[in-house]
């Protein structure tokens, strides 16, 4: 056969065969032949071949035949171009028949030829001749007696004797791989995986070393780093007198490769053969600049290299092979970025569920904040609160989350809401804190009366029951499955580091709180891009001083007020300060509508009006006028700033006065929810005002940066004008995506999977950023707000910041930086650098860069 033969080639050095026409197995057996490694005589087919086959034409056979020794056993093996897409099993000793099983008794053995017969006839009676496995259960396991059973029991079920021609059992093999690849149930498998409806699969027909005879036989797999930890460590496991990946079937036959206290080892058992298996396994690391699985025999003491595959490995190993195969020189640096997949990272900086536990599935919903928890179950804040001081962790359920739940969420280990989707207050606080939060969990009942979760098949969860939040797939489990602990090891830290020195975009973090600052330099943000102020007033010691702000009639009565918050808004941006150190802090004027911080309840409202020295009537009635129809467009954001300046007076005055006590560099003020030039230019005037006087009465100056968070589309349409008056605008994406499509980001999750499956949308457009609607909007607020004022700094900060697919779009359209949660930080270092290392060297960009 000549090895340019388009269907069918012999695997040379020079032979044409690639990933993209023959698979990536062939592709790695030519490296492996490339460098002389003993692998057994192989022929590829092509994508072409196998589809030919699956319709009905077979391929020349005689052609192929011809290449192997005429008493030579072959196998099949799949060949797909990812092998995560799977493909048809291997079928091995392809030529075994009577005459052979005569002739390999006197060379090896009745045994080891009755075996390699025996595995032949039944692989190719239940995956070429599709007879029922359940025909051979009867079948005594390996006694004198099976082979014979085997043949009669498939003689009597196929109505014919058992195939005796190589060539016709080949043949049957190639077209029973090639049917089942194109088969509906496979394609539905491998597009579930990722793969193109028209994937091809290639095969490989290889002459078999037998593993079974005379001498050190066997098979086994060595790979040389921990596929858990990415640690170096000789791993694998070797059978004598087997064939395949037997090795890996736990019997207790099977030894460890090196040397180990636990047992027998192949190092032990066979020096010379360990010694060659070792050095070549280190040459395809080597050569081939990943870390392989290798796939072995060994036949009367000699080495056969059957395939090598790249080591599956967890988020952990993936950043540990990758940063030691550049420390080792194997690789580059900015290779080694380009390795690790950026959204894997949140498994390295959050506990996990193990991935071998058993789990025992109560509901299912939003995964909206990753990582695993475990603790009690409770259902108010002030159950959490109480939790912690016992020092219980717990497990916070609520139908949905409010500003009041937020020292709840503190407390607790993790939080599960029945509402929401990925922008829900829940889902965006859980960020924020680390925190395992599952959202809009519409499998389970909330029975908040009785405090019980109700499951799917009539299961009851009471409070106090021990639960697990898998927050990264959105299973709420029952019981205490084991955990794997976050790690932030020095090959993290390497790589982060790499990270950084590539990027060309900036990194910040949102931080409403000194521990989210503190994690948020933890994690090597270029300081915080937004601080949420309001956060801070729902203290229990800052709750009534805010609601009787509120109660307050005059301007002057409000300013007197709110005098008695301004100490612990200062200290609060002074600790924020500190703790950056000198880098740059946004903070966002108060935004909620009033209401939020007025009781609902009865017994709230008695107890406000008890600590206000009112009325109860005055209290209700104050309740009822705040009262909006749709507070999310009502009274809220720059309106309040407008129409009751006295709240941002104090912010301004706050926020200067801390600044100067800790010498930091200038801070940056941000008008949320602005639609209009004039509502900036009345804050700024009241902000200027502010400055002044703090400059007079310190003595000292200062210089601090405005600007405005756009969040509406007719501010985005309008950034030209808005930009004159500022000096950076940051877009706020989840309420801009939330008015752009008219959808409540804290509803949407109750028909969003419905929305993604059907087509409407392509991704839930909370978590993934809508490029073409609301990234038009982006787009044209960065080009008319520099416009505007060239040289305004552009951002992001709504929580689309953090995901790699929309910081790759943040990217093209030229903002500055973008701010995230502090815990997807460094995801967003990572997914950063990869997508300007692959701009500037042409390599493949991220998935992500292309949606």
């Amino acid at each position: 056969m000549t090895t340019d033969t388009p269907q069918a080639t012999l695997i040379t050095q020079a032979a044409p065969i690639a990933v993209v026409t023959h698979g990536g197995r062939a592709k790695c057996l030519q490296r492996l032949v490339r460098l002389d490694l003993p692998v057994p005589r192989t022929v590829a087919l092509s994508f072409d071949a196998v589809h030919a086959i699956a319709a009905g034409e077979m391929v020349d056979l005689d052609a192929i035949l011809s290449e192997f020794p005429e008493d030579a056993i072959l196998c099949v093996r799949p060949s797909s171009e990812d092998p995560d897409w799977g493909g048809p099993g291997a079928v091995l000793n392809i030529g075994m028949n009577d005459a052979r099983f005569v002739s390999l008794s006197d060379t090896l053995g009745k045994e080891a030829a009755s075996a390699l017969y025996l595995r032949f006839v039944q692989a190719y009676a239940v995956h070429v001749a599709r007879l029922d496995p359940d025909v051979f259960e009867d079948v005594e396991d390996g006694g004198p007696d099976a082979l014979s059973e085997v043949l009669h029991a498939y003689e009597a079920e196929a109505e014919e004797p058992f195939p005796q021609n190589r060539g016709e059992q080949l043949a049957a093999v190639l077209r029973s791989m090639a049917r089942a690849w194109e088969g509906t149930t496979a394609r539905l498998l491998r597009e579930a995986k990722g793969a193109p409806a028209d994937a091809g699969l290639g095969l490989i027909v290889q002459e078999m070393a037998l593993g079974l005879g005379q001498g050190e036989c066997g098979s086994g797999v060595m790979q040389l780093a921990n596929s858990q930890t990415g640690e170096p460590q000789v791993t694998g496991r070797y059978l004598s007198q087997s064939q395949g990946r037997d090795a890996l079937g736990g019997g207790v036959e099977a030894m460890f490769l090196a040397q180990d206290d636990r047992g027998r080892s192949l190092q032990d058992e066979a020096p010379e053969a360990f010694a060659d298996l070792s050095r070549h396994a280190a040459l395809m690391r080597a050569r081939l600049r990943e870390e392989m699985q290798v796939e072995f025999v060994i036949e009367n003491n000699q080495v056969h290299i059957l395939d090598g595959v790249r080591i599956q490995r967890s988020a952990r190993a993936a950043v540990k092979i990758a940063v030691r195969l550049a420390e080792d020189g194997v690789i580059p640096a900015e290779e080694a970025l380009m390795r690790v997949d950026a959204h894997a990272l949140n498994e390295l900086l959050h506990r996990q569920v193990a991935p071998d536990a058993t789990r025992d599935v109560l509901g299912r919903g939003i995964a909206a904040s990753p990582g695993a928890a475990r603790g009690k179950l409770v259902f108010t804040a002030a159950e959490a609160q109480a939790s912690a001081a016992r020092g219980e962790p717990c497990i916070l359920a609520r139908r949905e989350t409010s500003p009041e739940d937020v020292r709840g969420m503190h407390a607790a280990v993790g939080v599960v809401t029945e509402k929401g989707g990925m922008t829900s207050h829940a889902a965006v606080i859980g960020r924020g804190l680390g925190l395992p939060c599952i959202v809009g969990v519409s499998s389970l009942r909330f029975n908040m009366r009785r405090k019980q979760l109700i499951a799917p098949d009539g299961r009851v969860v009471s409070a106090g029951t021990q639960v697990t939040l898998d927050g990264s797939t959105g299973e709420i489990l029952l019981g205490e499955p084991e955990m794997l602990e976050a790690a932030q090891d020095d090959a993290f830290q390497t790589m982060m580091a790499w990270a950084d020195e590539a990027r060309d975009i900036g990194i910040r973090a949102n931080a409403d709180t000194p521990e989210d600052a503190i994690t948020a330099r933890k994690f090597d943000a270029q300081g915080i891009g937004l601080c949420r102020t309001e956060h801070m007033f729902f203290e229990p010691g800052r709750l009534t001083v805010m609601r009787e702000m509120i109660f307050a009639d005059t301007s002057e009565g409000r300013a007197a007020v709110l005098a008695r918050l301004l100490p612990m808004q200062r200290d609060d941006f002074r600790e924020l300060f500190r703790i950056m150190g000198g880098l740059p802090v946004c903070i966002r004027l108060f935004d909620p509508p009033l209401h939020e911080f007025l009781p609902t309840t009865t017994t709230g409202q008695r107890e406000l009006a008890e600590a206000l020295g009112l009325p109860i009537s005055d209290v209700t009635r104050r309740v009822e006028e705040m009262g909006e129809y749709n507070p999310m467009l009502g009274l809220r954001g720059v309106r309040l700033g407008v129409t009751v300046p006295e709240i941002y007076d104090m912010q301004a005055r706050a926020i200067f006065e801390a600044s100067l006590e800790a010498s930091s560099t200038e801070p940056e003020i941000m008008i949320p929810l602005v639609s209009a030039k004039r509502e900036v230019e009345l804050v700024k005037a009241r902000i200027d005002a502010v400055a002044a006087a703090v400059r007079a009465e310190r003595g000292q100056d200062f210089s601090y940066r405005l600007g405005v968070m756009v969040e509406t589309p007719r501010a985005a349409l309008r950034a030209d004008e808005i930009a004159q008056s500022t000096e950076f605008m940051s877009f706020g994406t989840n309420d801009l995506t939330q008015m752009t499509y008219g959808l409540s980001r804290d509803d949407a999750g109750r028909f969003m999977s419905d929305y993604v499956q059907k087509g409407v949308f392509p991704e839930d457009p909370f978590h993934r950023l809508d490029v073409d609607g609301v990234g038009e909007l982006l787009q044209l607020g960065v080009q008319r707000g520099r416009e505007g004022r060239p040289d305004v700094v552009l951002s992001i900060c709504g929580e689309h910041g953090g995901n790699p697919e929309s910081i790759a779009f943040c990217r093209m359209v030229g903002f500055d930086y973008v701010s995230c949660s502090p815990f997807r930080v460094p995801v967003a270092r990572l997914a950063a650098a990869q997508l300007a290392i692959a701009e500037k060297t042409g390599q493949i960009s991220p998935t992500y860069a292309n949606n």
